[in-house]
């Protein structure tokens, strides 16, 4: 898989995460790790940071439950709005986890 289809491919699986359920940067990265070889949750963080504002953004935090750095008000305002299980500033990722299906994964 070359870069391109990556970003790609992880731009595709962040827009399947359902509303009201959220993807850790490095579950994003260990989904797609067997395609693509790669498995590096800071590589997805940087995918999303440049290329991720035409998918649902706000549906990956980190593996704490943390909102995306420098848009925390903004996705909490998203996050609530689709019911997303919150405790205090960070999503419940034990309630609010999905993991997509091996066979769908790009």
């Amino acid at each position: 898989m070359t870069p391109e289809e990556y970003v790609e491919a992880v731009l595709d699986l962040v827009e399947r995460i359902p509303p009201g359920r959220v993807m850790s940067y490095g579950a994003v990265a260990d989904a797609l790790a067997d395609r693509s070889g790669r498995n590096s949750a800071r590589l997805v963080g940087s995918i999303m940071a440049r290329y991720g504002s035409a998918v649902p953004w706000h549906r990956v935090v980190t593996s704490a439950g943390r909102l995306p750095p420098g848009h925390e008000v903004r996705a909490r305002a998203l996050l609530r709005a689709e019911r997303t299980p919150l405790r205090g500033d960070r999503v419940d990722i034990a309630a609010a986890c999905w993991t997509p299906d091996p066979e769908d994964v790009t």
